[in-house]
């Protein structure tokens, strides 16, 4: 009951931090809306896939580069717990690193998610305005949230690894930068995967994250060369073993971790 109640404090710590920060809580929104307006809209003047314009196209590698810059940036708050002391006081408490870590990531993802559902509510709003081509339904939309939930854990996780080993807030942005744009770039969200070859396509087809976008593509506006091409069980396979491998690397860095 102990480690239940450590998880919960830690989670409910990381919450009304997230809550407490109304710029983070802004800008994580108004940044992916003007990649939606700015880029879509720029690029979707001459690009369509069929019957689906770019925006719509766009809209869920949107919602994953929200998860993924508020995930695995969501690393760098330990090691401020670390400057601060913090997590000396957290470390002498009775629970093991282990519940420390999942009360971490249960944070961390909670903020994530919070943030995404943020943007699904905006473009439900958007759909039923005319402004976005994507028909909403119940069942695509838990699927979304399911699809975002899996993969937010494991960048969350990443974070959290690189977190854990770094002495420096400026450390872990260098790090993270070399990491996270590769991910986005090379996961399909801004562009069809249907047609790359060589390195690239193997790159592509290696990284985690073009999974959780084939995905929700697939729920969200549909199977075909240029959108969703994976089966959802298999996109949903790989992002769930993924997160797997990364929470018990997490967890073995959690318990490796020196102040």
């Amino acid at each position: 009951m102990s480690e239940l109640k450590g998880i919960y404090a830690l989670w409910y710590r990381e919450f009304k931090v997230f809550t407490r920060e109304r710029s983070r809580v802004v800008s994580s929104i108004i940044n992916p809306l003007l990649w939606l307006f700015i880029i879509g809209t720029g690029l979707g003047s001459f690009l369509s896939f069929g019957p689906v314009g770019y925006q719509a196209f766009l809209y869920p590698g949107i919602l994953i580069m929200t998860s993924l810059f508020s995930a695995v940036f969501f690393g760098v708050y330990i090691v401020w717990d670390k400057k601060v002391d913090f997590m000396k006081e957290v470390l002498v408490a009775p629970m093991r690193r282990t519940s420390i870590f999942i009360g971490k990531i249960l944070g961390g993802s909670t903020d994530t998610l919070i943030q995404t559902m943020i943007l699904i509510v905006i473009g439900i709003a958007l759909s039923f305005a005319g402004i976005l081509q994507i028909h909403f339904t119940v069942l695509s939309i838990l699927v979304t949230v399911v699809f975002l939930f899996v993969i937010t854990v494991g960048l969350c996780a990443i974070g959290l690894i690189i977190g854990s080993q770094m002495e420096s807030p400026e450390g872990f942005q260098l790090i993270i930068s070399f990491l996270i744009f590769p991910l986005f770039f090379l996961s399909g969200a801004i562009f069809p995967i249907y047609n790359q070859s060589g390195v690239l396509s193997t790159i592509v087809l290696v990284n985690p994250v073009t999974y959780a976008v084939d995905g929700m593509r697939g729920v969200l506006i549909g199977r075909g060369p240029q959108l969703g091409q994976f089966d959802p069980w298999l996109d949903f396979l790989v992002i769930t073993i993924f997160s797997a491998i990364m929470v018990a690397i997490g967890t073995y860095a959690f318990k490796k971790m020196k102040l």
